[in-house]
Order: structure tokens, then C-alpha cells, then sequence
């Protein structure tokens, strides 16, 4: 199984929808990256997968525990999950957080770091706390990239902001410019190495 395409992993909570849709929107369908949306829901059965395929010519699935991960696509979280990336699959787990705000994000950027030869693109959009901040220094650390949604443009920049603070972020972008560095990042990846 191949774990060496890049992953681009969006973390995000309240508002979220409004910058998955502006990126998704922007994002070449052949770009050879898998996108993972992870977002934060715990009660409610998420519906991403039914909504973000009209912006998209892209699949969108709704993770499955040992799901392949495969470029070209994009992967939804479950809801009330914790969701790791092993041996080229993702495995759902029950959540290790059930109280207070969820680190589902940081979670599994971890994994990533641990278990992904590929490239890793870290991107934190809007939602409420701090989720996935914990990570992006260990997320640059192995040679990934990090970016924050440009606060003005994120419905709630909690998590940007936080993101932010630490000192771990590469970019701080609006949605649709988010998109225009990951396609640089990606298509970079096809160049010779000199």
C-alpha cells in the first residue's frame, strides 16, 4: 500500500462548512493528494458527505475503519471518532476525549507524523478552542507544511488563532488562497529533485 502521496489534513469545528466548500471549490481534482476533512462532531451524525460532493468532482467518502487511503479523494471523519492513518489505511477508534472540547485534529495529525512517509499539509480553518495547534510544530518538524485560515475570513477564528500562537504556522491564508499553496506544494512534489 502506498503511504508516499502527500496528505492534506483540514481540521475544523463551527464554520468550518463555509471554508471546506471556498477550498474544496479551488482544488484540482487530479492534484494526486488526499484530502482528509476532519471536523468536530460528536452528537450528531455528520452530513459532509452528502453536502461537499456538490463542490467537488473529487469522491467524497465517509471513513470506514481500515478504509484505504488513496489520492484524489476526500475523506470525512465519523462522528464521536478519534481516526488514526496506519499502514496505508485509516482505522476509527472510539473517541479518547468524550468530554470538553474533542482533539480529534491533533489526534490525527499525530498519527500522520508517526505513520506517513508521504508529505503532510496541516490546515486549520475555523472552529471553536484550540484543536490540532498541539501538532503543527511536530507536523513541521518532519518536513510538513502548516497553514491557518486568515482570521477575518473564517466564521469563527478560535482555532486559527490558536493555531496561530504557536508560533508553528507557515501560512496564514483565506480559503481559496489555501488551496492555490497546497496545489503549489503538491505539484512541487512531481519535480526532480536537483
Amino acid at each position: 500500500m502506498r503511504c508516499d502521496f502527500p496528505v492534506v489534513c483540514v481540521g475544523g469545528s463551527a464554520g468550518g462548512l463555509d471554508a471546506y466548500i471556498r477550498l474544496l471549490k479551488c482544488l484540482p481534482v487530479d492534484l494526486g493528494v488526499a484530502v482528509v476533512i476532519v471536523n468536530h462532531i460528536t452528537r450528531f451524525p455528520t452530513q459532509l458527505h452528502t453536502i461537499l460532493p456538490q463542490y467537488t468532482g473529487m469522491p467524497v467518502d465517509l471513513i470506514s475503519d481500515r478504509l484505504l487511503i488513496e489520492p484524489n479523494r476526500v475523506f470525512i471523519i465519523p462522528e464521536n471518532c478519534d481516526l488514526h492513518a496506519e499502514g496505508g489505511e485509516f482505522q476509527l477508534r472510539p473517541i479518547s476525549k468524550p468530554r470538553g472540547w474533542p482533539d480529534v485534529i491533533t489526534v490525527f495529525l499525530r498519527s500522520l507524523i508517526a505513520h506517513w512517509d508521504g508529505k503532510l499539509i496541516a490546515v486549520i480553518v475555523s472552529g471553536y478552542d484550540g484543536d490540532g495547534a498541539a501538532a503543527l510544530c511536530g507536523i513541521r518538524q518532519v518536513g510538513g507544511i502548516t497553514i491557518a485560515q486568515k482570521l477575518d475570513t473564517a466564521k469563527q477564528p478560535d482555532m486559527p488563532e490558536s493555531a496561530i500562537a504557536t508560533g508553528c504556522v507557515d501560512f496564514v491564508l483565506p480559503p481559496e488562497d489555501i488551496a492555490l499553496t497546497i496545489k503549489r506544494i503538491a505539484r512541487h512534489q512531481e519535480q526532480p529533485v536537483e
